[in-house]
């Protein structure tokens, strides 16, 4: 029978995306019953939360009202990110006032992607302007709040949609990553955050890679297999790739329930750049690396990966600053401004005016760092198959400790550097790497636990992960949200 809008209402939050698709596939409920309760359930806890800044409920509607396709996901409520992701009818404004306005008329290949997997798509999520803050406080739309703790972030960039599915607004929700922007967030928030190889995911049909290869696109989701089910209905190159990965030896889903051997897990605890490391965070990463034992795998604790993290955090500052300095100059020319940098945050504004200043000599010279950062980790996987560490040096820091709206590009940088200090070495390199939750602190904050593998090694990620989360679940931990204190 049929289950009422009351009872789906109550229990919504609590499914991850592949039981709602099962519930709506055996006609359990409707697609449109779920998402007329994701929007009640948006109503209730969206204005605390701060987590989506550009609804499309209407685009949505009318997407129900058409016809899904029948895919994995047929009925289920998703966002997307508002940065980088073009979706037909809806805002893509980057966080910034300079892109305000600015409304896409064809998907990319990522939402086409998604709407062929049946998804419903409800708007944007809230990102730091450009993703270049690890809080997503942008001065265009106000902080998003931590589900958690309202006077804390859930960390950026993804940190909208990190919001959105750790209170259950949504099952789970797009991202990206070029510096830890979807790891991060997950491990602020108590999600599975997944960061797939370079290319696995496409950036098409404009764009072939983003801030030179590091940025890469995926989700954030509550269980291990919903992002493996979706990475399957994504992954793949688009037409006109110059290059991609390799098609994997099985389904990601398929993974999750394999056995990964007994694996050789290097483990890493102090941070890369000399600074300092939660306590309560290492305490975690060790209790994380006991277990790893006692599923039979071998953990040798190591000073470092072999990379040189302070020439790494010197060419990521080249790269960002370049790609959006070539983006604001853009805009700019459209909107006939002289100079469309003062209309940035203070922080963005001297890092876009560094970055015109720089020469295609300083940006090959980062690039080729990279690519060293990537020789490097190579061989460390060739004595290791995991590289274990904190996924974050630092618990979820309060609203306006991280923010990028006053100035001071050098401070702001070392801060941003010195709170996640792990997690930008797969991003150089390209490598996947995923951040799983490992219990709450003792003021109740999420606490992450990063995983990375060496390129191509998706697969071998889904199948530890699905080990880690048959071992110690997560999907109890839920933060109480005010409207359900008693």
């Amino acid at each position: 029978m049929p289950r009422s809008g009351e009872m789906m209402l109550a229990e919504y939050h609590t499914l991850d995306a592949t039981a709602l698709a099962g519930l709506i596939r055996a006609g359990e409920v409707s697609a449109h019953e779920v998402f007329e309760t994701a929007l009640a359930r948006i109503a209730a806890l969206e204005p605390m939360l701060n987590a989506i800044v550009h609804p499309h409920y209407d685009l949505a509607e009318a997407d129900l009202q058409a016809g899904l396709p029948d895919g994995p996901f047929t009925g289920v409520p998703f966002l997307l990110k508002n940065t980088g992701f073009a979706v037909r009818g809806m805002e893509l404004s980057t966080g910034s006032r300079l892109f305000a306005g600015v409304v896409d008329h064809a998907d990319g290949t990522l939402a086409a992607r998604y709407r062929r997997a049946g998804l419903v798509l409800l708007g944007k999520s809230n990102t730091p302007e450009f993703a270049l803050s690890f809080a997503t406080e942008p001065r265009e739309f106000g902080a998003t709040r931590n589900p958690w703790s309202l006077e804390h972030g859930p960390g950026g960039s993804s940190g909208g949609s990190a919001a959105a599915v750790a209170a259950g607004l949504v099952p789970f929700a797009n991202s990206s990553d070029g510096a830890g922007s979807t790891r991060l967030p997950a491990a602020h928030t108590g999600l599975f955050g997944f960061k797939p190889s370079r290319m696995r995911n496409p950036l098409g049909p404009v764009a072939v890679e983003a801030i030179a290869g590091m940025s890469t696109p995926h989700a954030l989701t509550r269980s291990v297999r919903d992002s493996a089910a979706l990475l399957d209905a994504t992954a793949g190159a688009d037409q006109g790739d110059p290059y991609a990965q390799p098609e994997q030896e099985c389904s990601f889903l398929a993974s999750v329930a394999r056995d990964p051997g007994s694996l050789r897990i290097g483990l890493t605890l102090d941070s890369p750049l000399g600074t300092p490391v939660d306590p309560q965070v290492r305490a975690r990463c060790l209790e994380a690396a006991r277990l790893m034992e006692n599923l039979g795998h071998e953990v040798e604790e190591v000073a470092d990966a072999g990379y040189d993290a302070q020439a790494l955090k010197t060419a990521w500052r080249v790269i960002p600053g370049v790609n959006v300095a070539a983006a604001v100059l853009a805009r700019g020319r459209a909107l006939g401004l002289d100079d469309p940098a003062a209309a940035l945050e203070p922080v963005n504004e001297e890092w876009v005016r560094e970055g015109i200043g720089l020469s295609g000599m300083d940006y090959l010279a980062a690039v080729n760092r990279l690519h060293q950062t990537a020789r490097d980790l190579g061989r460390f996987f060739a004595r290791f198959d995991i590289l274990m560490s904190p996924a974050s040096a630092e618990l979820p820091p309060k609203i306006g400790e991280m923010a990028s709206t006053t100035p001071g590009l050098n401070a702001f940088y070392d801060r941003f550097w010195a709170h996640s200090p792990f997690t930008c070495a797969f991003n150089a390199s390209g490598f996947p790497a995923m951040s799983l939750p490992f219990g709450l602190s003792a003021q109740g904050l999420p606490v992450g636990v990063q995983f990375g593998a060496a390129l191509g090694g998706d697969n071998l990620l889904f199948a530890l992960a699905g080990q880690i989360e048959r071992a110690a679940p997560w999907a109890h931990l839920r933060p109480t949200l005010p409207e359900h204190r008693a």
